[in-house]
């Protein structure tokens, strides 16, 4: 646990320290060069990859070089079943359509939807997927081994996926980020919510990076299928009222039940 905290606190000093200094600067411009500034673009980059950065430093300074090829080794596992991909790929779109079926049943009109075409946001989940490394070598090829290993599986992925939501904070402060103005209490929610899942994945496909980070990249794509988030929000309260985002959460929760119950006996997650 020691490791894992450890791994934890390098990660948010690394990453808040970036995103602090890139919501300084984005303050002191206009808005329009806010979010193409280089500089900003390059701490916005730095903070988000810290998680893979921390875990290999780590990593190195544990295990040396064979630790940093067995790590880097499970971006590159990619023999598991065909179903894996496509629950990967899959599952929060899945939600999301169930969220607008039960909006439909339930107001009797259906909830906004995204503007993308299905196509669209399949090739953005394949150009993404190898960009998710930057996060999930160190969320789930470094932390949540260790976490597993000492409280169990289930346990790990709810507290990995409080950190992780938590993470996320200091850009609900950024002007020009998605998150900006919006609930992050629900967006905590869901974040957690969704840690299980992936942690079934990985624990399921025997470690593989590249299937969490292919379900990582798909739910950043398929969240907006149904918008959780309130177009031109200035405060986070403007959520409060939100049909389509409680759904989510709702539904994420239902399914994350199911995913504990089957994961209360897993002790260790490969490694």
């Amino acid at each position: 646990m020691r490791a894992a905290f450890g791994f934890f606190a390098l990660t948010y000093a690394m990453s808040w320290t970036c995103f602090v200094a890139a919501l300084v600067m984005v303050r002191g411009l206009v808005p329009a060069a806010a979010g193409t500034s280089p500089p900003v673009v390059v701490l916005g980059l730095l903070g988000t990859f810290a998680p893979s950065i921390v875990a290999l430093g780590l990593t190195a300074r544990s295990a040396g070089t064979a630790g940093i090829q067995s790590l880097l080794g499970r971006i590159f596992e990619w023999r598991v079943g065909v179903h894996w991909y496509v629950f990967a790929a899959g599952y929060l779109a899945t939600v999301k359509i169930g969220v607008a079926l039960v909006h439909r049943i339930a107001v009797g009109v259906w909830p906004r939807f995204g503007v993308e075409p299905w196509y669209i946001l399949a090739i953005a989940t394949v150009l993404s997927t190898p960009i998710q490394a930057g996060e999930e070598i160190g969320w789930r090829g470094y932390a949540l081994p260790l976490l597993a290993a000492r409280l169990g599986l289930a346990r790990a992925s709810l507290l990995l996926g409080i950190v992780w939501a938590v993470w996320h904070l200091p850009l609900f402060f950024v002007p020009g980020i998605d998150n900006y103005g919006q609930s992050f209490v629900i967006f905590a929610l869901q974040v957690t919510a969704i840690s299980v899942p992936m942690a079934w994945l990985y624990a399921r496909t025997g470690g593989s990076l590249l299937l969490v980070m292919l379900m990582h990249g798909a739910n950043n794509q398929a969240r907006d299928i149904v918008p959780s988030a309130v177009p031109n929000a200035e405060h986070a309260l403007a959520l409060s009222s939100y049909l389509p985002a409680w759904l989510t959460v709702t539904l994420l929760w239902i399914a994350a039940c199911y995913f504990l119950v089957r994961m209360r006996n897993i002790r260790h997650s490969n490694r």
